[in-house]
Protein backbone atom coordinates (compact mmCIF):
# COMPACT_ATOMS: atom_id res chain seq x y z
CA UNK A 1 0.00 0.00 0.00
CA UNK A 2 1.09 3.34 -0.96
CA UNK A 3 2.57 5.09 2.52
CA UNK A 4 0.69 8.54 1.13
CA UNK A 5 -2.54 6.86 1.53
CA UNK A 6 -4.13 8.29 4.65
CA UNK A 7 -8.11 8.97 4.27
CA UNK A 8 -7.29 11.18 7.58
CA UNK A 9 -4.19 13.56 5.52
CA UNK A 10 -5.39 17.33 6.04
CA UNK A 11 -2.55 19.34 4.00
CA UNK A 12 -3.52 23.09 5.31
CA UNK A 13 -0.91 24.03 2.23
CA UNK A 14 -4.19 23.20 0.18
CA UNK A 15 -6.39 25.70 1.90
CA UNK A 16 -9.05 27.00 -0.28
CA UNK A 17 -10.83 30.43 0.24
CA UNK A 18 -13.20 30.43 2.95
CA UNK A 19 -16.98 30.49 2.70
CA UNK A 20 -19.63 32.09 5.00
CA UNK A 21 -21.96 29.57 5.90
CA UNK A 22 -26.12 30.42 6.48
CA UNK A 23 -26.94 27.67 7.57
CA UNK A 24 -31.00 28.22 8.36
CA UNK A 25 -33.47 25.58 7.87
CA UNK A 26 -32.15 23.62 5.17
CA UNK A 27 -30.25 20.54 7.00
CA UNK A 28 -33.51 19.81 8.67
CA UNK A 29 -35.46 19.59 4.93
CA UNK A 30 -33.08 17.43 3.55
CA UNK A 31 -32.88 15.15 6.71
CA UNK A 32 -36.81 14.46 6.38
CA UNK A 33 -36.61 13.89 2.93
CA UNK A 34 -33.58 11.17 3.17
CA UNK A 35 -35.75 9.61 6.21
CA UNK A 36 -39.09 9.36 4.02
CA UNK A 37 -40.03 5.69 2.83
CA UNK A 38 -43.14 5.19 1.51
CA UNK A 39 -42.95 1.72 0.00
CA UNK A 40 -43.62 -1.05 2.68
CA UNK A 41 -43.51 -3.85 0.32
CA UNK A 42 -40.47 -3.54 -1.30
CA UNK A 43 -39.89 -7.28 -0.59
CA UNK A 44 -42.84 -8.33 -2.23
CA UNK A 45 -41.51 -6.05 -5.40
CA UNK A 46 -38.73 -7.72 -5.19
CA UNK A 47 -39.97 -10.98 -5.14
CA UNK A 48 -42.47 -10.98 -8.21
CA UNK A 49 -40.37 -8.40 -10.07
CA UNK A 50 -41.05 -8.35 -14.01
CA UNK A 51 -38.65 -6.64 -16.42
CA UNK A 52 -41.41 -4.16 -16.77
CA UNK A 53 -41.34 -3.76 -12.89
CA UNK A 54 -37.62 -2.95 -13.05
CA UNK A 55 -38.54 -0.17 -15.64
CA UNK A 56 -40.83 1.60 -12.99
CA UNK A 57 -38.16 1.08 -10.11
CA UNK A 58 -35.63 2.81 -12.04
CA UNK A 59 -37.67 5.49 -13.25
CA UNK A 60 -38.49 5.85 -9.31
CA UNK A 61 -35.02 5.96 -8.89
CA UNK A 62 -34.19 8.56 -11.37
CA UNK A 63 -36.73 10.96 -9.77
CA UNK A 64 -35.56 10.30 -6.61
CA UNK A 65 -32.30 11.58 -7.41
CA UNK A 66 -33.56 14.32 -9.62
CA UNK A 67 -35.60 15.03 -6.33
CA UNK A 68 -32.49 14.92 -4.43
CA UNK A 69 -30.25 16.67 -6.98
CA UNK A 70 -32.70 20.05 -7.05
CA UNK A 71 -32.62 19.83 -2.84
CA UNK A 72 -28.40 19.62 -2.86
CA UNK A 73 -28.58 22.85 -5.40
CA UNK A 74 -30.80 24.79 -3.34
CA UNK A 75 -28.73 23.89 -0.33
CA UNK A 76 -25.82 25.40 -2.07
CA UNK A 77 -27.72 28.83 -2.08
CA UNK A 78 -28.72 28.39 1.68
CA UNK A 79 -25.80 27.69 3.05
CA UNK A 80 -23.22 30.08 0.85
CA UNK A 81 -21.82 27.30 -1.29
CA UNK A 82 -20.64 28.52 -4.97
CA UNK A 83 -22.79 27.31 -7.40
CA UNK A 84 -20.00 26.73 -10.04
CA UNK A 85 -17.83 25.13 -7.47
CA UNK A 86 -20.30 22.01 -6.42
CA UNK A 87 -21.85 21.24 -9.63
CA UNK A 88 -21.16 19.61 -12.59
CA UNK A 89 -21.72 21.91 -15.12
CA UNK A 90 -21.19 21.22 -18.61
CA UNK A 91 -19.59 23.76 -21.68
CA UNK A 92 -22.42 25.72 -22.32
CA UNK A 93 -23.65 26.57 -18.78
CA UNK A 94 -19.75 26.38 -17.78
CA UNK A 95 -19.20 29.26 -20.23
CA UNK A 96 -21.72 31.44 -19.19
CA UNK A 97 -20.10 31.85 -16.04
CA UNK A 98 -16.18 31.76 -17.60
CA UNK A 99 -17.12 34.51 -20.13
CA UNK A 100 -18.63 36.79 -17.40
CA UNK A 101 -15.25 36.49 -15.41
CA UNK A 102 -13.66 37.13 -18.42
CA UNK A 103 -15.00 40.17 -19.22
CA UNK A 104 -14.96 41.73 -15.70
CA UNK A 105 -11.47 41.20 -15.37
CA UNK A 106 -10.69 42.53 -18.54
CA UNK A 107 -12.72 45.73 -17.62
CA UNK A 108 -10.99 46.47 -14.44
CA UNK A 109 -7.52 46.29 -16.55
CA UNK A 110 -9.17 48.55 -18.80
CA UNK A 111 -10.18 51.21 -16.24
CA UNK A 112 -6.67 50.69 -14.53
CA UNK A 113 -5.30 51.24 -17.57
CA UNK A 114 -7.87 54.73 -18.21
CA UNK A 115 -6.69 55.52 -14.64
CA UNK A 116 -2.91 55.17 -15.16
CA UNK A 117 -2.68 57.62 -17.93
CA UNK A 118 -1.30 61.01 -16.48
CA UNK A 119 -3.63 63.51 -16.10
CA UNK A 120 -2.44 66.18 -18.66
CA UNK A 121 -3.67 68.94 -20.73
CA UNK A 122 -3.53 66.46 -23.76
CA UNK A 123 -4.32 63.45 -22.18
CA UNK A 124 -7.68 65.12 -21.80
CA UNK A 125 -7.41 66.81 -24.77
CA UNK A 126 -7.65 62.93 -26.20
CA UNK A 127 -10.73 61.98 -24.07
CA UNK A 128 -8.99 60.72 -21.10
CA UNK A 129 -11.94 61.30 -18.70
CA UNK A 130 -14.28 60.20 -20.94
CA UNK A 131 -12.57 56.41 -21.91
CA UNK A 132 -12.65 56.57 -17.67
CA UNK A 133 -16.25 56.83 -17.85
CA UNK A 134 -16.49 54.33 -20.22
CA UNK A 135 -14.29 51.99 -18.95
CA UNK A 136 -16.37 52.69 -15.13
CA UNK A 137 -20.04 51.89 -17.24
CA UNK A 138 -18.11 48.75 -18.64
CA UNK A 139 -16.99 47.48 -14.95
CA UNK A 140 -20.34 47.98 -13.33
CA UNK A 141 -22.00 46.24 -16.21
CA UNK A 142 -19.45 43.31 -16.15
CA UNK A 143 -20.42 43.11 -12.94
CA UNK A 144 -23.98 42.74 -13.01
CA UNK A 145 -23.38 40.45 -15.68
CA UNK A 146 -20.64 38.39 -13.28
CA UNK A 147 -23.41 38.33 -10.87
CA UNK A 148 -26.66 37.24 -12.81
CA UNK A 149 -24.08 34.29 -14.63
CA UNK A 150 -24.29 31.80 -11.55
CA UNK A 151 -27.99 32.28 -11.79
CA UNK A 152 -28.06 32.06 -15.43
CA UNK A 153 -25.65 28.67 -15.68
CA UNK A 154 -28.18 27.32 -12.37
CA UNK A 155 -31.16 27.70 -14.75
CA UNK A 156 -29.68 25.59 -17.77
CA UNK A 157 -28.47 23.23 -15.54
CA UNK A 158 -31.64 22.62 -13.97
CA UNK A 159 -33.33 22.63 -17.11
CA UNK A 160 -31.05 20.32 -18.19
CA UNK A 161 -31.37 17.57 -15.55
CA UNK A 162 -34.64 17.47 -15.22
CA UNK A 163 -34.71 14.82 -18.51
CA UNK A 164 -31.49 13.62 -17.36
CA UNK A 165 -31.02 10.16 -17.56
CA UNK A 166 -29.77 8.29 -14.45
CA UNK A 167 -26.25 7.98 -15.26
CA UNK A 168 -26.12 11.83 -15.95
CA UNK A 169 -27.65 12.10 -12.38
CA UNK A 170 -25.32 9.53 -10.62
CA UNK A 171 -22.27 11.59 -11.92
CA UNK A 172 -24.10 14.68 -10.81
CA UNK A 173 -24.41 12.77 -7.36
CA UNK A 174 -20.62 11.60 -7.62
CA UNK A 175 -19.42 15.20 -8.57
CA UNK A 176 -21.04 16.56 -5.47
CA UNK A 177 -19.46 14.61 -3.09
CA UNK A 178 -15.87 15.04 -4.51
CA UNK A 179 -16.80 18.70 -3.96
CA UNK A 180 -18.13 17.67 -0.46
CA UNK A 181 -14.59 15.73 0.35
CA UNK A 182 -12.59 19.20 -0.68
CA UNK A 183 -15.37 21.42 0.97
CA UNK A 184 -14.80 19.30 4.58
CA UNK A 185 -10.97 19.42 4.18
CA UNK A 186 -11.23 22.83 3.82
CA UNK A 187 -13.28 23.30 6.61
CA UNK A 188 -11.28 20.88 9.29
CA UNK A 189 -7.86 23.42 8.07
CA UNK A 190 -10.02 26.14 9.28
CA UNK A 191 -11.19 24.65 12.45
CA UNK A 192 -7.28 23.78 13.00
CA UNK A 193 -5.99 27.20 12.13
CA UNK A 194 -8.88 28.72 15.09
CA UNK A 195 -7.38 26.13 17.32
CA UNK A 196 -3.85 27.35 17.38
CA UNK A 197 -5.57 31.03 17.75
CA UNK A 198 -7.13 29.91 20.86
CA UNK A 199 -4.04 28.24 21.90
CA UNK A 200 -2.15 31.33 21.80
CA UNK A 201 -5.02 33.43 22.82
CA UNK A 202 -5.12 30.70 25.98
CA UNK A 203 -1.37 31.59 26.64
CA UNK A 204 -2.33 35.33 26.01
CA UNK A 205 -5.17 35.28 28.54
CA UNK A 206 -3.43 33.00 31.04
CA UNK A 207 0.00 35.80 31.13
CA UNK A 208 -2.67 38.68 31.44
CA UNK A 209 -4.68 36.54 34.24
CA UNK A 210 -1.09 36.73 36.56
CA UNK A 211 0.02 39.95 35.59
CA UNK A 212 -3.56 41.18 37.05
CA UNK A 213 -3.50 39.25 39.91
CA UNK A 214 0.36 40.77 40.05
CA UNK A 215 -1.37 44.25 40.36
CA UNK A 216 -4.09 43.42 42.32
CA UNK A 217 -1.38 42.72 44.95
CA UNK A 218 0.59 45.59 43.97
CA UNK A 219 -2.12 47.80 44.73
CA UNK A 220 -3.53 45.96 47.88
CA UNK A 221 0.31 46.51 49.34
CA UNK A 222 -0.53 50.09 48.25
CA UNK A 223 -3.99 50.00 49.66
CA UNK A 224 -2.66 48.88 53.04
CA UNK A 225 0.31 51.66 53.25
CA UNK A 226 -2.53 54.27 52.61
CA UNK A 227 -4.66 52.75 54.83
CA UNK A 228 -2.65 53.11 58.12
CA UNK A 229 -1.68 56.90 56.98
CA UNK A 230 -5.46 57.74 56.41
CA UNK A 231 -6.03 56.21 59.99
CA UNK A 232 -3.21 58.19 61.62
CA UNK A 233 -4.52 61.48 59.91
CA UNK A 234 -8.27 61.00 60.90
CA UNK A 235 -6.55 60.57 64.09
CA UNK A 236 -4.61 63.82 63.98
CA UNK A 237 -7.75 65.52 62.67
CA UNK A 238 -9.71 64.61 65.75
CA UNK A 239 -6.85 65.70 67.87
CA UNK A 240 -6.91 69.42 66.84
CA UNK A 241 -9.19 71.58 69.07
CA UNK A 242 -9.14 74.25 67.15
CA UNK A 243 -11.53 73.56 64.00
CA UNK A 244 -11.00 77.23 62.45
CA UNK A 245 -7.66 77.03 62.60
CA UNK A 246 -4.91 76.16 59.90
CA UNK A 247 -3.86 73.68 61.63
CA UNK A 248 -7.61 71.77 61.20
CA UNK A 249 -7.65 72.80 57.38
CA UNK A 250 -4.07 71.29 56.88
CA UNK A 251 -5.22 68.26 58.78
CA UNK A 252 -8.80 68.41 56.84
CA UNK A 253 -6.70 68.50 53.31
CA UNK A 254 -4.16 65.66 53.98
CA UNK A 255 -7.43 63.19 55.16
CA UNK A 256 -9.18 64.40 52.09
CA UNK A 257 -5.99 63.72 49.65
CA UNK A 258 -5.38 59.81 51.48
CA UNK A 259 -9.07 59.10 50.71
CA UNK A 260 -8.69 60.18 47.11
CA UNK A 261 -5.63 58.02 46.88
CA UNK A 262 -7.40 54.85 48.64
CA UNK A 263 -10.57 55.44 46.73
CA UNK A 264 -8.35 55.60 43.13
CA UNK A 265 -6.14 52.19 44.60
CA UNK A 266 -9.71 50.64 45.53
CA UNK A 267 -11.08 51.18 41.82
CA UNK A 268 -7.44 49.85 40.72
CA UNK A 269 -7.94 46.65 43.20
CA UNK A 270 -11.57 46.12 41.51
CA UNK A 271 -10.37 46.94 38.15
CA UNK A 272 -7.71 44.02 38.23
CA UNK A 273 -9.59 41.60 40.06
CA UNK A 274 -12.64 42.03 37.67
CA UNK A 275 -9.51 41.67 35.00
CA UNK A 276 -8.20 38.97 36.68
CA UNK A 277 -11.59 36.96 36.64
CA UNK A 278 -12.11 37.86 33.17
CA UNK A 279 -9.09 36.62 31.78
CA UNK A 280 -9.36 33.25 33.89
CA UNK A 281 -12.85 33.02 32.63
CA UNK A 282 -11.64 33.31 28.66
CA UNK A 283 -9.05 30.71 29.71
CA UNK A 284 -11.67 28.22 30.37
CA UNK A 285 -13.76 29.23 27.48
CA UNK A 286 -11.05 29.19 25.04
CA UNK A 287 -10.22 25.91 26.09
CA UNK A 288 -13.52 24.76 25.90
CA UNK A 289 -13.74 25.78 22.76
CA UNK A 290 -10.70 24.16 21.46
CA UNK A 291 -12.40 20.96 22.65
CA UNK A 292 -15.56 21.34 20.63
CA UNK A 293 -13.65 22.32 17.56
CA UNK A 294 -11.04 19.26 17.83
CA UNK A 295 -14.30 17.20 18.27
CA UNK A 296 -16.01 18.71 15.59
CA UNK A 297 -12.39 17.96 13.25
CA UNK A 298 -12.58 14.94 14.31
CA UNK A 299 -15.75 14.51 13.57
CA UNK A 300 -15.26 16.45 9.65
CA UNK A 301 -12.49 14.03 9.25
CA UNK A 302 -14.42 10.90 10.35
CA UNK A 303 -17.35 12.14 7.82
CA UNK A 304 -14.47 13.08 5.10
CA UNK A 305 -12.61 9.64 5.07
CA UNK A 306 -15.50 7.78 4.70
CA UNK A 307 -17.01 10.04 2.11
CA UNK A 308 -13.94 10.05 -0.15
CA UNK A 309 -13.84 5.90 0.49
CA UNK A 310 -17.30 5.31 -0.41
CA UNK A 311 -17.37 7.26 -3.09
CA UNK A 312 -14.60 5.36 -4.80
CA UNK A 313 -16.43 2.71 -4.01
CA UNK A 314 -19.37 3.90 -5.28
CA UNK A 315 -18.40 4.64 -8.35
CA UNK A 316 -18.08 1.48 -8.87
CA UNK A 317 -21.14 0.64 -7.52
CA UNK A 318 -23.18 3.25 -10.19
CA UNK A 319 -20.97 1.66 -13.21
CA UNK A 320 -22.54 -1.85 -12.13
CA UNK A 321 -26.31 0.07 -12.00
CA UNK A 322 -25.75 1.81 -14.86
CA UNK A 323 -24.54 -1.27 -16.86
CA UNK A 324 -27.48 -3.53 -15.13
CA UNK A 325 -29.88 -0.71 -16.86
CA UNK A 326 -28.76 -1.43 -20.23
CA UNK A 327 -28.48 -5.00 -19.72
CA UNK A 328 -32.58 -4.53 -18.84
CA UNK A 329 -33.06 -2.85 -21.74
CA UNK A 330 -30.71 -5.19 -24.44
CA UNK A 331 -32.98 -7.96 -22.63
CA UNK A 332 -36.13 -6.06 -23.07
CA UNK A 333 -34.83 -5.82 -26.70
CA UNK A 334 -34.14 -8.96 -27.63
CA UNK A 335 -37.41 -10.34 -26.29
CA UNK A 336 -39.13 -7.58 -28.35
CA UNK A 337 -36.96 -8.71 -31.23
CA UNK A 338 -37.57 -12.76 -30.29
CA UNK A 339 -41.67 -11.90 -29.88
CA UNK A 340 -41.88 -9.92 -33.07
CA UNK A 341 -39.91 -13.06 -34.89
CA UNK A 342 -42.19 -15.53 -33.24
CA UNK A 343 -45.05 -14.05 -34.76
CA UNK A 344 -43.53 -12.88 -38.06
CA UNK A 345 -42.57 -16.47 -38.15
CA UNK A 346 -46.94 -17.60 -37.14
CA UNK A 347 -47.89 -14.75 -40.10
CA UNK A 348 -45.69 -16.06 -42.42
CA UNK A 349 -47.20 -20.01 -41.74
CA UNK A 350 -50.48 -18.77 -41.87
CA UNK A 351 -49.69 -16.79 -45.49
CA UNK A 352 -47.97 -20.37 -46.72
CA UNK A 353 -50.63 -22.64 -45.55
CA UNK A 354 -52.97 -20.40 -46.90
CA UNK A 355 -51.35 -19.96 -49.93
CA UNK A 356 -51.21 -24.00 -49.84
CA UNK A 357 -55.32 -24.39 -49.09
CA UNK A 358 -55.94 -22.15 -51.87
CA UNK A 359 -53.58 -23.58 -54.45
CA UNK A 360 -55.37 -26.87 -53.92
CA UNK A 361 -58.94 -25.68 -53.89
CA UNK A 362 -58.03 -23.92 -57.37
CA UNK A 363 -57.11 -27.73 -58.80
CA UNK A 364 -60.41 -28.74 -57.18
CA UNK A 365 -62.50 -26.30 -58.68
CA UNK A 366 -60.40 -26.13 -62.23
CA UNK A 367 -60.96 -29.96 -61.84
CA UNK A 368 -64.27 -30.02 -61.42
CA UNK A 369 -65.15 -27.04 -63.94
CA UNK A 370 -63.60 -29.58 -66.90
CA UNK A 371 -67.02 -31.40 -67.06
CA UNK A 372 -69.04 -28.34 -67.22
CA UNK A 373 -66.95 -26.57 -69.56
CA UNK A 374 -67.57 -29.61 -72.08
CA UNK A 375 -71.12 -29.85 -71.42
CA UNK A 376 -71.07 -26.04 -72.60
CA UNK A 377 -68.86 -26.77 -75.62
CA UNK A 378 -71.35 -29.48 -77.07
CA UNK A 379 -74.51 -27.29 -76.62
CA UNK A 380 -71.71 -24.59 -78.90
CA UNK A 381 -70.91 -27.62 -81.38
CA UNK A 382 -74.55 -28.64 -81.43
CA UNK A 383 -75.32 -24.43 -81.84
CA UNK A 384 -72.72 -24.36 -84.41
CA UNK A 385 -73.89 -27.28 -86.83
CA UNK A 386 -77.82 -26.48 -86.26
CA UNK A 387 -76.74 -22.52 -87.87
CA UNK A 388 -74.84 -24.31 -90.40
CA UNK A 389 -77.12 -26.48 -91.67
CA UNK A 390 -79.90 -23.56 -92.14
CA UNK A 391 -77.05 -22.05 -94.09
CA UNK A 392 -76.31 -24.74 -96.03
CA UNK A 393 -80.36 -24.90 -97.17
CA UNK A 394 -80.58 -21.34 -97.46
CA UNK A 395 -77.59 -21.41 -99.98
CA UNK A 396 -79.13 -24.18 -101.92
CA UNK A 397 -82.57 -22.12 -102.25
CA UNK A 398 -79.79 -18.76 -103.33
CA UNK A 399 -78.31 -21.17 -105.89
CA UNK A 400 -81.36 -22.60 -107.45
CA UNK A 401 -82.64 -18.49 -107.61
CA UNK A 402 -79.85 -18.01 -109.36
CA UNK A 403 -79.96 -20.80 -111.68
CA UNK A 404 -83.19 -19.82 -112.46
CA UNK A 405 -83.32 -16.12 -112.75
CA UNK A 406 -80.17 -15.35 -114.70
CA UNK A 407 -79.07 -18.87 -116.25
CA UNK A 408 -75.79 -19.55 -113.94
CA UNK A 409 -75.00 -22.46 -112.35
CA UNK A 410 -73.67 -22.04 -108.87
CA UNK A 411 -73.29 -25.53 -108.26
CA UNK A 412 -69.36 -25.46 -108.89
CA UNK A 413 -69.12 -22.03 -106.86
CA UNK A 414 -70.35 -24.00 -103.64
CA UNK A 415 -69.37 -27.81 -104.62
CA UNK A 416 -66.22 -27.15 -102.79
CA UNK A 417 -67.26 -25.43 -99.92
CA UNK A 418 -70.31 -27.42 -98.93
CA UNK A 419 -68.31 -30.67 -100.10
CA UNK A 420 -69.24 -32.52 -96.62
CA UNK A 421 -72.49 -33.94 -96.27
CA UNK A 422 -75.19 -31.39 -94.53
CA UNK A 423 -76.25 -33.84 -91.86
CA UNK A 424 -72.47 -35.04 -91.35
CA UNK A 425 -71.71 -34.32 -87.18
CA UNK A 426 -70.32 -30.21 -86.68
CA UNK A 427 -67.25 -31.96 -85.28
CA UNK A 428 -66.23 -33.86 -88.57
CA UNK A 429 -67.64 -30.53 -90.61
CA UNK A 430 -65.30 -28.06 -89.66
CA UNK A 431 -62.05 -29.78 -90.49
CA UNK A 432 -63.04 -30.22 -94.15
CA UNK A 433 -63.64 -26.89 -95.18
CA UNK A 434 -61.17 -24.34 -96.64
CA UNK A 435 -59.80 -22.18 -93.98
CA UNK A 436 -59.89 -19.49 -96.79
CA UNK A 437 -63.09 -20.39 -99.21
CA UNK A 438 -64.15 -18.55 -101.99
CA UNK A 439 -65.95 -15.22 -101.63
CA UNK A 440 -69.17 -14.82 -103.92
CA UNK A 441 -69.07 -13.05 -106.47
CA UNK A 442 -65.06 -11.95 -106.73
CA UNK A 443 -65.55 -10.15 -109.40
CA UNK A 444 -67.63 -7.15 -107.33
CA UNK A 445 -64.37 -6.88 -105.46
CA UNK A 446 -64.41 -2.94 -105.80
CA UNK A 447 -68.11 -2.78 -104.54
CA UNK A 448 -67.36 -4.42 -101.08
CA UNK A 449 -64.09 -1.71 -100.58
Amino acid sequence: MPDDFDLLETNSQEKAEKVDVNWGKAIDQMKSKLAQEDDPESRQKILNATLDNVVDMAEKDRSTLLDAIKDLTDYQDEVGIMFEGFSALNGAEQKIIDDAIKRLERAKVELEDANNKPDTWWNNLWGRKSKIKEAEAELKNAQKTRDAADNEAKAMFQQRIETADVQTLLNELSFKSQAAIKRLKDREIEIKEVEESLKTAIVEASNNHTKALQKKKEVEDKLETEYALLKQARQALEEVADKQSTDYSDALSKVTTLEQKVEELEGLKNAYTTLAASKDSFVHKHNLTIKVLTSLRSNLQTHRAKLKSDTDERLKYYDGYVVALKARTDQEFAAILEHLGVKTDEHIGETLAAMHTASARARQEMMDNIPVHEKVMQGVYGSYAEALSEIREKDKSIQKNFAERYGIDMKEIFEDYYAADANAPSGSDGGGEPADGPKPDAGDDDLLG
